[in-house]
């Protein structure tokens, strides 16, 4: 399939060539060489991607595969939605676009985008389906599915770019005061709120700066932080901060931004990261209630552990079988100065135990060999890494590092230790009801794994403030998305009390992109299979219970094309 508009033949020396064939000439690309060990030369791979222009030598019509192999090359514009593949993907696509009416985002994004509000969208279910970010790629994804633009036109990767550094900070407000604004303010509520970092090389993007990454990267970092109401299983709002500013002083910002938006009735899950004597009582201030999680190693939580040990570890009064789990609540201030009574929730877990006990053991042998590679030498760096569990002995005069000691008291305590946690919470509720609550927070990372893993946004490929705001501005609005489809098909499993492979988001949307429709000799667009039972039980979970609804979607799709 050649397209019916015209490019210039690329110009790369030793990799393009000209073939004549019948009455036209046909235009190659090297794209490879493979070499044979016992021919001992290279071979080339080559691909078609064009038919040279009769009356322009200098000119081509391309096919599908230089869209492929020259993502960022011009196309016309208005030309390119004329280019499209004879076979479309449309279940997941169906999925998406039902997801964005039920919300009511459709139109939230008409309203704040105008007439691009379809590219929007577009965008939006490519980052979900082709699990990517990178705007170049849009038109291979566009080629192969239906889309929200007028007419299903394909916008090239150029009007893309545009488009994306078009979009203000003024939209992604409206937006987030839209998607808030209609919430039921006087419902109690708790939000997880958590944080993440996204790598950004780019010089001129402001808010890219080192800091603390949680990945180990070395490169300037985006911090990016999302509040989720765990009770409706929705993300609320997201921040954008440099990369510099730790989790800590962020929190205040977030409650605050809470409060504006309205919410009242409401508690805050949060990490050991954002634990803070200045935040607990700034949660206080905004007369909210807070989770938190402390590990039993930090000085308050370990002397909670060691004072109530053996009290409830082997009692099945305390045994919270759900998450094979025991625990007991005791009540007392938080920090001496502290005017409240707090809910300390400690719990002890037997797998927890024997999984920290080996981290603990294996730490301390790769130290203790580390250090014998020290052993009759004059030791110029710090050993201090060490000291926490060996005593360190140096020859007096030469200052040689003869040995060491294990810290057996040390070791032990730790060790007595492992198994242990302690969630905290400011409203009175029992052990199990706080780590009922405490649990609700992996759907927010998992909506932060999803973002880095899935839609591509572990690092962000941007070279602006402006594209750095809309592209965190569009990756929420896929967050929202892929987070209805995740629910909707957990949902689904524990109606059907049931796990199936399939179920995943990966795995459904794969198993949807293969609903698709073939046109025809007739130009006419038709689905070309049935709809599998795998598929059939997927679609159920977004409530299409029958069949005809995609015949229907097929149709609609067919007369828009």
């Amino acid at each position: 399939m050649y397209f019916d508009y015209l490019v210039e033949l690329p110009k790369i020396k030793g990799k393009i060539y000209k073939q004549k064939r019948k009455n036209a000439i046909y235009v190659h690309y090297e794209y490879a060489k493979i070499y044979k060990p016992e021919k001992k030369y290279n071979i080339p791979k080559r691909t078609t991607i064009g038919k040279v222009c009769s009356d322009n030598p200098e000119m081509m019509y391309p096919n599908p595969n230089y869209l492929k192999y020259f993502p960022e090359a011009e196309i016309p514009e208005g030309k390119s939605s004329e280019s499209r593949s004879s076979c479309l993907h449309i279940g997941a696509y169906m999925i998406i676009k039902k997801i964005l009416k039920e919300y009511g985002l459709d139109k939230m994004i008409g309203d704040i985008i105008g007439k691009d509000s379809g590219l929007f969208m577009d965008l939006v279910a490519y980052t979900i389906i082709a699990e990517n970010n990178a705007g170049r790629y849009y038109t291979d994804y566009a080629y192969n599915h239906p889309l929200m633009t007028k007419d299903m036109h394909i916008f090239s990767d150029y009007k893309v770019s545009d488009f994306i550094n078009s979009i203000t900070i003024d939209q992604s407000v409206e937006f987030l005061n839209k998607w808030n604004e209609n919430r039921n303010l006087e419902e109690k509520i708790y939000i997880s709120y958590d944080s993440t970092n996204k790598s950004c090389q780019a010089g001129d993007v402001e808010l890219a700066e080192f800091g603390h990454s949680k990945d180990g990267s070395d490169k300037p970092q985006i911090n990016y932080a999302i509040a989720y109401d765990v009770h409706n299983r929705e993300p609320l709002f997201y921040e954008d901060y440099p990369g510099s500013i730790v989790d800590v002083s962020q929190l205040q910002f977030a409650l605050e931004k809470t409060k504006s938006y309205g919410y009242k009735n409401v508690g805050f899950i949060i990490d050991r990261g954002y634990f803070s004597k200045p935040n607990i009582k700034y949660v206080d201030k905004c007369g909210y209630d807070f989770v938190i999680m402390m590990k039993g190693m930090k000085k308050l939580a370990s002397e909670l552990i060691l004072s109530n040990k053996g009290t409830f570890e082997d009692k099945r009064k305390h045994s919270i079988r759900m998450y094979k789990t025991s625990g007991i609540t005791v009540k007392r201030p938080l920090y001496p100065s502290d005017k409240k009574e707090r809910y300390f929730h400690v719990f002890y877990s037997v797998r927890k135990h024997a999984a920290e006990r080996e981290v603990l053991e294996t730490k301390i042998d790769r130290y203790a060999k580390q250090l014998e590679k020290y052993k009759w030498k004059v030791v110029k760096k710090s050993l201090k890494t060490y000291e926490k569990y060996f005593d360190l002995i140096f020859h007096d005069e030469d200052e040689v590092f003869v040995g060491a000691r294990e810290r057996t008291d040390v070791i032990d305590r730790e060790i007595s230790l492992c198994g242990y946690f302690v969630i905290i919470t400011s409203e009175e509720m029992s052990a199990a009801d706080a780590l009922s609550l405490y649990k609700q927070r992996d759907a927010s990372e998992k909506l932060f794994r999803g973002d880095k893993s899935y839609l591509g946004n572990k690092s962000l490929r941007v070279h602006s403030n402006e594209s750095t705001d809309a592209k965190i501005f569009m990756e929420f609005i896929a967050l929202i998305v892929r987070n209805k489809i995740y629910t909707s098909l957990k949902d689904k499993m524990l109606e059907d009390d049931k796990k199936s492979n399939y179920m995943t988001v990966p795995a459904a949307l794969k198993e949807l992109e293969k609903i698709e429709m073939v046109k025809r000799l007739d130009g006419i667009y038709r689905l070309d299979h049935a709809v599998s039972s795998n598929q059939k039980e997927i679609l159920k979970a977004f409530g299409i219970k029958d069949v005809t609804v995609v015949k229907k979607m097929a149709e609609v799709i067919s007369k828009q094309l």
